[in-house]
């Protein structure tokens, strides 16, 4: 899978409502910035991201403008994405305009190196993670 496939399976596993920490690399170094939140460490994100699975549903997410630069084994995103939810607690719909940006490094299936094997040096078994995300309001969401 490409780094691009890989932002455009987050996106679709999000609006599915499934699992969304396995995208992400399983380090303490990994970030993820959302609106309103600031995730360091792989265990903060994906406990993290289990919450706010199980507390929000009826996912819209549109991508705007994904452009994706992908070079050897890290790539960089970049996207305009209207998102919209409903917050289970609290009862209330929510949307934003929002930016998203971020890295990805390229894996091997089992968490280790690329193996490289093709010509273009990537194995069958490579997968694109998250290293950061960052997803901020394109406004002041108290105006609207």
């Amino acid at each position: 899978m490409s780094a691009r496939a890989t932002v455009e399976d987050y996106y679709e596993a999000l609006r599915r409502g499934e699992p969304l920490y396995p995208y992400f690399a399983e380090s303490g170094e990994v970030t993820k910035f959302g609106v309103g939140e600031t995730l360091v460490g792989y265990d903060a994100v994906a406990e993290g991201l289990r919450e706010q699975t199980r507390t929000t549903t009826d996912w819209t997410v549109e991508s705007g403008d994904l452009r994706v630069v992908e070079r050897d084994d890290h790539a960089a995103f970049a996207d305009d994405v209207r998102m919209a939810w409903t917050d289970v607690e609290a009862g209330e719909d929510r949307a934003f305009d929002t930016r998203w940006s971020g890295t990805l490094e390229r894996r091997s299936a089992d968490g280790g190196a690329s193996d490289g094997d093709d010509e273009n040096g990537r194995g069958e078994t490579d997968e694109w993670v998250f290293l950061g995300m960052h997803v901020s309001v394109a406004h002041d969401p108290e105006d609207g």
